[in-house]
């Protein structure tokens, strides 16, 4: 037949028949239609096209996922060598640096040696920071002094915020185009002048061209240049940081950003040298005046006695050495790349170097350099604790940042921010938890979640805070907040639904399974748990002892006391085995021939919901709910207690009165010191209360006159 295609050779020709170029669907289905011999031939070739519809879309499928692993890995292969490049570039840089403060180094060595040399060299050499327009010719200091007199002119706003000074002079300017640091959005245009030692940015007045009003000025000690890669359409584009905020700018073209990256290290380098020179200049040692020649004889024994004396103010405190010199661009540099450890490292081994050193005015001046990075620094750690940022990674992701806090002295608040962080992340995760239709279920998940969480940031916490034993008690009052928060979503779950009290129960027991796990580590949170949930179960324990009372009460209305009647030896061998699970163990003398039991049902029901009842309250219990148990126990055996002694008064027919009496029996020889025994198993001592109930022949005196049961 001609539609007869294998499974081989025919699917692979209906393959390539489908997948040709010049297949029309509407000739294929009719030239089909006149070759079928039936309905079952073209029922046979529909499985066939759906078994390669769907083989060709397992098949797309896979393709699919093969590519886009592949494109994963290439992304992570392109993060890896974007990385290294930038580390290449960053050494490279270095070395730069390196290669031209050498250069500088020796030549102000050759200009010491010869002084001549060095004011040669000066006259002769031009400014490489004057504009495009000026780097012709060489501008005279009265001539710099004229430009920035022209600059506090030109710009609204800076005369009292940048006052004129003789070393100060402008070293380059131009137009930038600013964008927004996050969206990458064109915000506006602005002018930049680049003097020695700062950097004034300005905006441009709308209506008089060439005038400007001030918007910022930064100090060139804390400015950090970062090369923005060219991304089109955004190219030609640098960052300025300026701790805690960062600054875009784009410059006209190429070569313009390539002359400010330029012109802003060097600016830079050359001011760290001048203040190099000016700390070396005050460490020298100035001679003193010599003192008039006095004509006093006894001064002579003086002036001996003040020479053997030393001075205390003779020992200068070295701060030419270059490390300290780049310590505080070191430390801004190590604080845009977010290298803690390295910016620490720093400042632990300025303090070690000044440790006994005196304190003098370049040594007050580098503190308060050095001060500000560390606020900037501490400013950083605290924003990287702070709930905010991204609470993924556990507790450990926080020990760096606590553990460079802790270094800088800031125990207490690197312990309040890794608190406070921790309750953010267990409040999230707890957040996320999707409640289940089951609540045990749920209940699982929440304690899994919230112990698990609380163990791990103990022991993160342990490791962190080892040497800060102060810490211990913020910990403590910490996990017992967080207790009440996990107590909150517990009880809203379990108790707010009003789940039965088994239900309730199971969910108590996980609960204090899961906080057992804290012991590991020598926590006991047993005691913050029954407080914070003792209110709850008292509830739950009486709102299930008045069902059972209603229950009971509902049933006595009814009671016609009578034999139960089975039916059937499974219904009965099931009762049996219900009572025995009761502990009634002597339930066979109270059955009769057949499928006789002889007792009410109204008794027997009573002591499967009383004994339930006390199981399910003795999984909740601890000693704060001794009382509230035990009173509940005895309202509910009350209640059956007085319906026999009401009903043996009332009754008139000795057969049934005889009955009543085997119940009454039933009730007091075995129910009630069932119930005794296993309320002192449960709770470890007996109860007075129970014992009274059980020894007494007669629950409550009534006026035998009466016909109603007092309850």
């Amino acid at each position: 037949m001609a539609l007869s295609l294998g499974e081989g050779g025919g699917g692979s020709r209906l393959r390539r028949q489908l997948e040709s170029g010049g297949f029309a669907a509407g000739e294929y289905v009719k030239q089909l239609s006149q070759q079928s011999d039936g309905d079952r031939d073209l029922q046979e070739h529909r499985q066939r096209i759906q078994a390669l519809s769907e083989e060709t879309a397992q098949s797309l499928k896979r393709n699919v996922y093969q590519n886009y692993r592949q494109f994963i890995e290439t992304a992570r292969e392109i993060s890896y060598l974007e990385s290294e490049m930038y580390q290449l570039s960053h050494i490279l840089t270095e070395q730069k640096g390196i290669m031209e403060a050498v250069t500088q180094a020796l030549l102000l060595q050759a200009d010491r040696d010869d002084p001549a040399l060095g004011a040669r060299r000066a006259a002769a050499a031009a400014d490489p920071f004057l504009p495009l327009s000026a780097k012709d010719a060489a501008a005279s200091e009265e001539g710099r002094q004229r430009t920035l007199t022209t600059l506090l002119e030109k710009v609204e706003g800076c005369r009292d915020l940048l006052p004129e000074s003789p070393g100060k002079y402008l070293v380059y300017n131009g137009d930038l185009v600013e964008y927004d640091a996050d969206h990458m959005a064109q915000i506006q245009r602005v002018h930049a002048f680049l003097m020695n030692d700062c950097l004034l940015v300005a905006t441009a007045l709308p209506n008089r061209r060439g005038a400007y009003r001030y918007d910022a000025l930064y100090p060139l000690d804390g400015l950090a240049v970062v090369n923005v890669k060219d991304n089109p359409p955004m190219k030609d584009m640098f960052k300025l940081l300026m701790f805690p905020e960062s600054r875009i700018f784009q410059a006209e073209n190429a070569k313009i950003k390539k002359e400010w990256l330029e012109v802003l290290e060097e600016t830079k380098r050359n001011r760290a040298l001048s203040e190099k020179r000016r700390l070396e200049q005050e460490a020298l040692p100035r001679p003193s005046p010599a003192p008039p020649e006095s004509t006093n004889p006894f001064d002579e024994d003086e002036e001996e006695e003040e020479e053997e004396e030393p001075s205390a103010e003779e020992e200068v405190v070295d701060l030419s050495l270059e490390w300290i010199q780049e310590l505080p661009e070191d430390l801004d540099v190590c604080i845009a790349q977010r290298d803690f450890e390295g910016a620490v490292d720093l400042l632990d081994k300025l303090n070690e170097y000044l440790g006994d050193k005196p304190v003098s005015q370049p040594v007050k001046e580098l503190r308060a350099k050095v001060d500000e990075r560390v606020r900037q620094l501490t400013d950083v750690l605290v924003f990287e604790l702070s709930p905010d940022r991204s609470l993924r990674g556990g507790p450990r992701a926080t020990r760096r940042a606590v553990s460079q806090l802790i270094r800088l002295g800031q125990s207490t608040k690197a312990c309040e921010l890794f608190l406070k962080n921790r309750a953010a992340a267990v409040q999230t995760a707890i957040r996320q938890l999707r409640i289940e239709g089951a609540t045990l279920l749920y209940i699982h998940k929440l304690c899994h979640v919230f112990f698990t969480s609380l163990l791990e940031t103990a022991r993160e916490f342990e490791t962190d805070f080892a040497g800060n034993n102060g810490c211990y008690s913020a910990f403590v009052v910490w996990a017992r907040s967080s207790m009440r928060m996990f107590v909150d979503a517990f009880s809203k779950q379990v108790f707010d639904s009003k789940e039965s009290l088994s239900t309730a129960a199971e969910c108590v027991k996980v609960a204090k399974e899961h906080c057992k796990q804290l012991s590991e580590i020598g926590l006991d949170l047993t005691f913050i748990i029954h407080a914070l949930l003792v209110k709850d179960i008292k509830g739950a324990l009486q709102s299930y002892k008045d069902i059972i009372i209603e229950a009971t009460k509902h049933r006595n209305s009814e009671e016609m006391w009578r034999k139960m009647n089975l039916m059937t030896p499974e219904a009965l061998g099931k009762l049996r085995e219900e009572m025995r699970s009761c502990g009634v163990g002597n339930f066979d003398q109270y059955t009769g021939d057949d499928c006789w039991v002889n007792l009410s049902y109204t008794v027997v029901a009573f002591t499967k919901q009383t004994m339930a009842f006390l199981e399910e309250a003795l999984k909740l219990y601890f000693p704060e709910l001794h009382m509230v148990l035990l009173e509940s126990l005895v309202e509910i055996i009350l209640v059956a207690v007085q319906h026999v002694d009401y009903s043996l008064r009332c009754e008139q027919d000795p057969e049934k009165k005889a009955f009543i009496r085997q119940n009454a029996s039933f009730l007091y020889e075995t129910v009630l010191p069932v119930v005794e025994k296993r309320f002192e198993e449960g709770v470890g001592k007996p109860a007075k209360q129970l014992q009274d109930l059980r020894n007494a022949s007669r629950l409550m005196r009534v006026n035998p006159e009466s016909t109603t049961s007092v309850v």
